[in-house]
């Protein structure tokens, strides 16, 4: 008399029916495997369920990539509709005062940054009445002072753009807010033959939203029609 276990004659018939039930269940697959596994006995290397364990492992694998590049595109995607709104609020003012405004507000608040600096290397005294009336958003520096801030000093190769993590105790760029800006994107500005450079920096609390290991396009796409805009305020 045997003393294997019997499986009811109604769940027999069912599994009989669709046994394509079982194939598709991972769980109960494994579980045929494994007591197919200690039937044959220790001493007997079933390859098909080597096999199968390394391809569950890589299913995994490749559905963890297949979530990060839909989280990637996602984060793109806003990323990209995010510039666009900036971008269109930034052409909306007639005036260059309500332009320097907008910056450091609606502008900044769409960017969500904590505060945004536009640098022009001028001759022209920062104290001077002209320049103050134009808000806090405009700072005026002296030649030269661009490329040493963005490379803090070293000798190396201005980029467009610069991200990267800051301290509060290195530089009084953002004034009063300074103390509590963390990361920073530094867009290195042509305004155009015969002018000197600007700087439009952006400043974040937020001391991983801008560092050197991510992408810089769309950056680059906004600084490119920030240009554009400033030439024709200079104009």
């Amino acid at each position: 008399m045997s003393s294997s276990p019997k499986i009811e004659e109604t769940l027999r018939d069912k599994i009989i029916a669709a046994p394509e039930v079982i194939l598709e269940d991972p769980d109960l697959m494994a579980a045929l495997i494994a007591a197919n596994e200690r039937a044959m006995g220790s001493n007997i290397v079933d390859l098909r369920g080597i096999a199968m364990e390394r391809l569950e492992a890589r299913l995994d694998r490749l559905e963890d990539t297949h979530r990060s590049v839909i989280a990637a595109a996602y984060e793109n995607l806003a990323g990209t509709n995010q510039v666009h709104r900036a971008i269109l609020r930034m052409l909306d003012p007639v005036e260059f005062e309500n332009f320097l405004k907008d910056l450091g507000g609606e502008v900044a608040d769409i960017l969500r940054v904590d505060c945004v600096k536009l640098v022009l290397e001028s001759v022209q005294d920062e104290a001077s009445p002209a320049v103050q009336r134009l808000g806090d958003v405009l700072s005026v520096a002296e030649p030269g002072v661009i490329d040493q801030y963005i490379t803090m000093g070293r000798n190396t190769p201005v980029r467009p753009v610069t991200l990267r993590q800051v301290h509060p105790e290195a530089d009084d760029l953002y004034g009063e807010t300074g103390g509590w800006i963390r990361s920073e994107a530094c867009l290195k500005l042509d305004l155009g033959e015969g002018r000197l450079p600007g700087m439009l920096a952006l400043g974040a609390e937020d001391p991983h939203q801008f560092a050197p290991q991510q992408g810089t396009d769309l950056l680059a796409f906004f600084a490119g029609v920030f240009e554009r805009a400033m030439r024709r305020w200079l104009a």
